[in-house]
């Protein structure tokens, strides 16, 4: 098997979650462009759902520092092993397939590094330096782990000033010892209040999986949460197991009540939310950004 193309096998869906498998030549072009440049996405290593579509579009997010994780969510299938040392290169590679690709908007994520001092702030740093080097008027989000709470490592990926700043809290706070047990409620939340508390234009954004067990009073109650710390984007999707291995899912989400969320989430004063049982943190990024900075424009004026 190619190691850039994970198996990823799947529950028995409701039809409305049935999607055609990767395939097709602009498929299979991205997916050689990111195998010849030697870069992870993870599109491919947490087996997205949305991956044909996007990599058909010529898209995808990017997964730095390696392919494994020092964590090991139960939801998650990127892989959990030993860390990778960093790759002075990996930065300068990520813009020139961003430039390849063509993309005008680029999504950078990672794996948790808990074994590194800053988790891997200078890393994320210098990626979005290199590739605002290579194409200056691009989009840039990121999507970063905690940091153990590190202010000073959150202020470094600030300072080279993405254009969305992205933590998702993923699933309501008593779902988190089953769910994300290295991860605390808390400390996700408060990384989102200090992004947001900084004064800088940068957008602020999060998500959650539903399907995992929680009830609306606490799906409710995390998006209160949410929007008090100062989030301003949001994207909620259906949680599907990876595989045998990861946490079985507990309900599938009908389209409909998607849509309800939404509108309670937009009511709560979320500037953007991106809800539906495909919904994932960069699925369709760049549109739910664009919107919002035309909100702030509006409301600037």
């Amino acid at each position: 098997m190619n190691p850039n193309q994970k198996s990823c096998k799947h529950n028995i869906k409701p039809v409305w979650l049935r999607r055609k498998l990767p395939s097709g030549p602009d498929y299979e072009s991205v997916r050689t462009l990111l195998k010849d440049s030697q870069i992870h996405t993870v599109c491919q290593e947490a087996c997205c759902p949305n991956q044909w579509e996007c990599f058909s579009a010529r898209t995808a997010t990017f997964l730095i520092m390696g392919p494994s994780c020092t964590r090991n969510c139960r939801f998650c299938a990127v892989n959990h092993g030993p860390a990778y040392p960093l790759d002075s290169q990996e930065p300068l590679r990520v813009a020139e397939a961003a430039r390849q690709l063509g993309l005008t908007y680029v999504v950078i994520t990672s794996v948790t590094r808990d074994d590194l001092s800053d988790g891997g702030a200078h890393h994320f740093a210098e990626t979005i330096l290199a590739v605002r080097k290579l194409m200056p008027e691009v989009g840039i989000e990121v999507l970063i782990p905690d940091f153990q709470g590190n202010s000073y490592a959150l202020k470094i990926v600030m300072d080279a000033n993405p254009d969305v700043l992205n933590h998702n809290m993923e699933t309501v706070p008593r779902l988190y010892p089953k769910v994300r047990p290295e991860a605390i409620y808390t400390r996700s939340l408060s990384l989102i209040q200090q992004a947001g508390a900084t004064g800088s234009q940068i957008q602020t954004k999060s998500g959650l999986m539903l399907g995992m067990g929680e009830t609306p009073d606490e799906t409710r109650q995390t998006l209160r949460d949410l929007r008090y710390a100062g989030c301003r984007i949001l994207t909620l999707g259906q949680y599907l197991q990876p595989s045998s291995e990861q946490l079985p899912v507990e309900r599938f989400i009908p389209p409909d009540e998607f849509d309800a969320w939404k509108i309670e989430a937009l009511t709560m004063g979320f500037s953007q939310v991106a809800s539906g049982p495909f919904v994932r943190s960069s699925y369709h990024a760049k549109e739910l950004f664009r919107v919002t900075s035309q909100v702030s424009d509006i409301q600037n004026v």
